[in-house]
């Protein structure tokens, strides 16, 4: 059975973070199931939706994020820091 296929849920752990800033609207998130670079790749392009209570934003896959199965989200608007470590569900 594909990841695709499947229902799958992932968790934010952080922003993206550079030496000097940290990037709001763009987090990485670890997926279930998703222990490598390549099930990483398959999800690139997928939407990702973080939901608490009437807040509903969404973010898309765009790239990998190093060798053990994390990947790079970018959303249209800034995540708070409250999401960090809570539920993200992808979306077909």
């Amino acid at each position: 059975m594909s990841i695709l296929a499947q229902k799958v849920q992932g968790r934010i752990t952080n922003y993206r973070t550079g030496i000097r800033e940290q990037t709001s609207n763009e987090c990485l998130i670890e997926f279930e199931n998703v222990n490598s670079v390549g099930l990483a790749c398959k999800l690139v392009g997928q939407k990702v939706t973080w939901t608490n209570g009437k807040t509903n934003l969404i973010g898309k896959v765009r790239g990998p994020h190093g060798k053990n199965g994390m990947v790079r989200v970018r959303f249209v608007r800034g995540v708070p820091g409250q999401a960090i470590g809570t539920i993200v569900h992808l979306v077909s």
